[in-house]
């Protein structure tokens, strides 16, 4: 019969040397939760467009950038690449919203999506990382 392995805090990994305290996570105050919310940005009428995705954004007074999403059924029919598309666009947030412009953000997919592969989701993600740069650089204009 197999031994259980227990591993004590001494046996986990350590963190990055220089990257302790450091909160990289999505939290709920980095979100859009509420209709209302959505329907702000989309009232403001700026939206950058991409191939696949537009990212409408509006300015807001909390001190940070938040993000929604939308992926409708209608554009990814399946429940798994909605929900990597909404991963992809979660993780490319994360990683530049501290220096992203204190907006309101809301990513759509804005064109029909059947499957993706590897090559596909790193097109996918770098045209995200493309639309958060553009945000960046007309904040910044």
């Amino acid at each position: 019969m197999p031994k259980a392995v227990t591993a004590s805090p001494s046996d986990s990994p350590s963190p990055l040397p220089g990257l302790t305290g450091l909160r990289s996570s999505f939290e709920s105050g980095h979100r859009l939760h509420a209709a209302a919310e959505f329907s702000a940005v989309f009232n403001h009428r700026r939206v950058l467009r991409g191939e696949r995705f537009d990212l409408h954004y509006r300015p807001n007074d909390d001190g940070g950038a938040r993000l929604g999403l939308v992926i409708a059924k209608k554009l990814a029919r399946r429940a798994v690449l909605r929900n990597l598309l909404k991963r992809l666009g979660r993780e490319a947030f994360r990683q530049v919203r501290a220096g992203l412009p204190s907006f309101d953000l809301v990513l759509r997919l804005a064109k029909p999506i059947a499957q993706a592969d590897r090559a596909s989701r790193r097109l996918l993600r770098m045209e995200i990382d493309a639309l958060l740069r553009r945000l960046v650089e007309r904040a910044a204009a």
